[in-house]
């Protein structure tokens, strides 16, 4: 036996979705009810645990073997799962270095993260059957008790037959599908160094993040009387039944001299600028009730183990267009900032519960919690975290593409990037705090918005205006940025060029150490580390100024499989954020002896004893990969007793 494909069906009274794999296979109602299995392709066995049916010895074997490669589409299910099955404790699970996910290799050949939307891209002969949700549903899931099910709360195989036997060929089916999934990709075998950052993602995965339930807890508490405080006094100025209700709102607002056409964050933030009295004092109270982030507790809540550690937070190329992570259940990606000055004693009040003192210190208590989220996330006892992050990674990376050699300077010095931008662009000498100390949030908003091709609507989005820009700046600020970078608009012209030649002609392209190849209906672009970026079916179409641009098929805005559109700076983004994707990969690889639990972004948190230093850890991060010579990498950290901003 060399692989084993493995597909499972399970129950458990914990909501998957609001949970994750490892909170979930902790209900003591948790278990497993079919097994699907394969031995190396050949014929697919269910065997029925539910019906007295017993995993064979040579299998269960196998799945501790670590000669023998376990495969799973999302095998981290099926891993952690069997992990409880087999006994393992919390926090103890299958070793994941002889598993391997097919989910991955889709995402890795940019196709859907989903089994049936991988079937249908590449056309299956045997497919993912389109009743398994509703069988699903029925088995898998706690069921309402009513008279026609005499009060149940569970359906059992016994209480239909037939639908138990369609789960079984539902259970076989996708274990076939699996199977021809690897089939019709194995001309594009994800590589072995993939496999390992794989495994060191499960690995962070499976070990989590501490999470102080004390003060998740009272936080959780201290919103629901906030929020009870804040609705109350809204009645009270409004007389309406529900305030929370945007109709009812919009109607009151109206009555009352204000017409608004969205009640979103932006809008209603404009409007208290502009009116006094109640007006105000309602829009502030809106304005507070809206603070949706403080579900973020909740969410810890529902994902935390009974060891108080939350795991299962990151996917490993979740986004398949770069092959970055996606953040799961708590999302760590988008935490709100932390900007106040007594964090620790604004977590203590709350730890505490002590309501009055923080009513008595703390004006917005929704926006106060908001701001604490992150310090729920503390280091196991005797243990410190070592938050370290890389300086403006994506704006080095870019400037080492490109060749743009005053910005490497500035790197190179130790510069500011914001102040030598506009110090480029306005013809003066610029410096933080200091002479025409002014210009650099022009610099800063021009190098985060424009990168990539951005013009005045980019600049815009980045919140221009609220900053203090006059529209009429804006595009003299493009304009500005861009001759100050003739290098990196070169760029993404060169990219633009070499992508349409590769599709066009159907012939291999480079530029600027970038490979563009088109292979068996795919645009292929091969980075400075060797990994791929995959483009499904590409071809050329036209854009909506009458040019040309090449097309794909991918996940669009609206989550479904469509016809993507890209072009010179779209490509240039995507590869600059997957080279430091991998930069963060290697940085992860080299610092994998400390106890990584988390990362975001471009940032590591590590669960490190009082010994280890940040000057050590950054030393180790700030290490350039033997494939990116000539790039200029600086990495910097703080220490905490819990997880801030610093």
């Amino acid at each position: 036996m060399k692989n084993l494909e493995i597909d499972i069906e399970t129950y458990s009274s914990t909501n998957l979705q609001k949970s994750g794999v490892y909170r979930y296979v902790e209900a003591d109602d948790f278990e497993v009810m079919l097994f699907g299995y394969a031995v190396d392709g050949d014929e697919v066995k269910v065997i029925d645990l539910m019906n007295g049916e017993k995993i064979p010895k040579e299998i269960l074997d196998a799945l501790t073997d670590e000669t023998i490669t376990k495969w799973a589409f999302n095998a981290q299910f099926e891993r952690v799962c069997l992990s409880r099955y087999l006994g393992y404790p919390t926090g103890t699970y299958l070793n994941p270095s002889s598993w391997k996910c097919s989910m991955v290799w889709s995402a890795y050949m940019g196709l859907p993260l989903s089994l049936e939307g991988v079937g249908a891209v590449l056309g299956l002969e045997k497919q993912k059957l389109t009743e398994g949700k509703d069988l699903i549903r029925y088995f898998c899931v706690p069921c309402t008790p009513t008279k026609t099910n005499g009060g149940r709360t569970r359906n059992l195989p016994t209480d239909e037959i037939d639908k138990w036997q369609k789960f079984k060929a539902y259970n076989k089916r996708d274990v076939e599908a699996e199977i021809q999934i690897q089939q019709r990709l194995i001309k594009f075998p994800v590589p072995e160094d993939i496999w390992d950052e794989h495994h060191l993602d499960q690995e962070i995965n499976d070990r989590g993040i501490k999470v102080d339930m004390d003060f998740v807890k009272q936080a959780i508490a201290m919103d629901d009387i906030s929020h009870e405080k804040l609705l109350t006094a809204m009645q009270q100025i409004t007389h309406l039944e529900n305030p929370n209700s945007v109709q009812q709102m919009k109607g009151w607002l109206s009555d009352n001299g204000l017409e608004m056409e969205t009640l979103g964050k932006k809008a209603v933030a404009e409007k208290l600028e502009e009116t006094d009295g109640e007006l105000n004092e309602v829009l502030s109270l809106r304005q507070q009730l809206a603070k949706s982030s403080v579900k973020k507790y909740t969410a810890m809540e529902n994902a935390v183990c009974s060891d108080s550690r939350a795991r299962g937070m990151f996917q490993f190329y979740g986004a398949n267009r770069t092959g970055r992570f996606a953040g799961r259940l708590v999302q760590l990606q988008n935490l709100p900032q932390n900007h106040m000055p007594d964090l620790k004693e604004a977590r203590t009040i709350v730890r505490n519960g002590d309501v009055e003192t923080l009513e008595l210190l703390y004006e917005d208590i929704p926006d106060t919690l908001s701001q604490l989220i992150r310090t729920a996330f503390v280091p196991k006892e005797g243990h410190k975290f070592i938050v370290a992050d890389f300086s403006a990674i994506e704006a080095r990376v870019l400037s080492w593409l490109a060749g743009e050699t005053w910005r490497t300077d500035v790197f190179a010095s130790g510069g500011d990037i914001y102040c030598a931008s506009a110090s480029q662009m306005f013809g003066v000498s610029v410096e933080k705090h200091g002479v025409n100390g002014h210009l650099r949030q022009k610099g800063k908003i021009a190098e985060l918005a424009l990168g990539y091709g951005g013009s005045v609507g980019a600049l815009k989005a980045m919140g221009a205006l609220e900053m203090g820009l006059e529209e009429e700046e804006l595009k003299p600020l493009v304009n500005a940025w861009r001759m100050s970078n003739p290098n990196i608009t070169q760029f993404w012209w060169d990219v633009d060029r070499a992508a349409k030649q590769c599709v066009k002609e159907n012939k291999s392209q480079e530029t600027h150490g970038i490979e563009f190849h088109c292979l068996s209906g795919m645009l292929f672009i091969i980075l400075p580390s060797g990994r791929r970026l995959a483009y499904v079916k590409p071809r050329i179409g036209e854009n909506q100024f009458g040019g040309e641009s090449v097309t794909y098929e991918g996940v669009g805005g609206t989550k479904k499989w469509e016809r993507l559109e890209s072009y010179g700076p779209k490509f240039v983004e995507n590869i600059v954020q997957a080279i430091s994707r991998d930069i963060l990969m290697y940085s992860m690889k080299m610092l994998s002896t400390y106890r990584i639990v988390a990362h975001v972004h471009d940032e590591v948190i590590i669960e490190a004893n009082t010994q280890i230093s940040v000057t050590e850890v950054c030393k180790q991060m700030s290490q350039v990969p033997p494939w990116a010579k000539g790039l200029l990498l600086d990495a910097d950290g703080y220490e905490c007793e819990f997880y801030q901003k610093d």
